[in-house]
């Protein structure tokens, strides 16, 4: 028989302190002598006990736990701003939780309602969808990126998505290119960066030619870009509306028979692990995903220790910067 684990009173008795103080200590209770607090924390680490949180809840007590929505896990979009998530959540202790749109849609299971029944101290809501959620008025929620529709009276904290689109465009102007294709998709980055992109080509006199309408992804990007070359063999430069889309892009443009960025040039959205990879090297937009994300939790984190909320929502733009490497060149003469 495996041995009993250790209970609030063990560690209590290890540490000479009483039960609610072992209770005070564990819910991170500013009332609490430092001295007390680290023998109890030592009495704990050494007994390997852990606290209930299910008994937390029931009791009304807070989880110190933030939930945090995504569209989907394989979108290497949200590495660097859970990386901002975590490092703006670690000074206060807090644990965070992710919830994907997709693990669960075979059990029609909303996500933000799994996190709320978890009893989160508060959401980042990094995704899609969510424009009638209906959230419980103690429980603040910041919304992470741009959307597509965002409920009523939250705050926003975001990359400049338009200002990413911009740069990528003018990027590719510069260099002499004016045959220029913007493979893209559904959502509210893409459509932001497409609306951008489309004003900036307008402006300087070139014909806009945009394709895509599916999800951001590779085998988007890879269709797109073959069937606008084939459609628009003039074509010398592709704007792809993220790093994952670029990379249909240069297979597409490759698989015609040409080269990067000699015949045609590439440039991604996203500064993604993909876009560094000495392998492609790929010219993109940094959106500052990790200040996105440090941010967002600063807010939330600043919204849970509030007694009352701000009387108008905060909307907060970073703005990206362009990233230069080798898949955009001049076109040939």
């Amino acid at each position: 028989m495996s041995p009993r684990p250790p209970t609030i009173i063990d560690v209590a008795t290890r540490a000479g302190v009483s039960k609610s103080l072992v209770s005070m200590v564990m819910r991170d209770d500013p009332g609490v002598s430092p001295a007390r607090r680290s023998a109890v924390l030592a009495a704990a680490a050494d007994l390997g006990y852990r606290p209930n949180r299910a008994a937390a809840i029931l009791a009304g007590t807070r989880t110190r736990t933030i939930g945090v929505v995504v569209d989907d896990f394989r979108n290497p979009w949200y590495v660097p701003m859970l990386d901002g998530i975590r490092a703006a959540l670690a000074p206060h202790g807090l644990r965070l939780t992710l919830a994907d749109t997709r693990a669960n849609e075979h059990l029609g299971s909303s996500p933000l309602d799994d996190l709320l029944s978890l009893r989160v101290d508060g959401v980042v809501l990094a995704a899609e969808g969510f424009a009638d959620a209906v959230v419980p008025a103690d429980v603040p929620v910041v919304v992470a990126g741009e959307r597509a529709t965002v409920p009523s009276g939250l705050d926003v904290v975001a990359s400049d998505e338009a200002a990413g689109g911009r740069s990528a465009t003018a990027h590719l102007l510069e260099l002499g290119h004016r045959h220029i294709v913007h493979v893209t998709g559904s959502g509210g980055p893409a459509a932001a960066r497409r609306a951008a992109a489309v004003e900036r080509m307008v402006a300087a006199g070139v014909t806009p030619v945009v394709v895509g309408d599916g999800p951001t992804a590779e085998a988007t990007g890879y269709e797109g870009t073959r069937r606008a070359l084939a459609e628009h063999p003039d074509t010398t430069a592709v704007f792809a509306a993220n790093d994952v889309m670029a990379m249909g892009a240069i297979a597409a443009v490759r698989d015609a028979g040409l080269r990067v960025p000699e015949d045609v040039s590439v440039i991604g959205h996203d500064e993604t692990p993909l876009a560094g990879s000495p392998l492609v090297r790929l010219t993109t937009v940094d959106p500052h995903n990790d200040e996105v994300g440090r941010l967002a939790a600063e807010r939330l984190v600043r919204l849970i220790g509030a007694p009352t909320p701000d009387a108008a929502p905060l909307r907060l733009l970073v703005p990206p910067s362009l990233v230069v490497r080798s898949t955009t060149a001049p076109p040939r003469p």
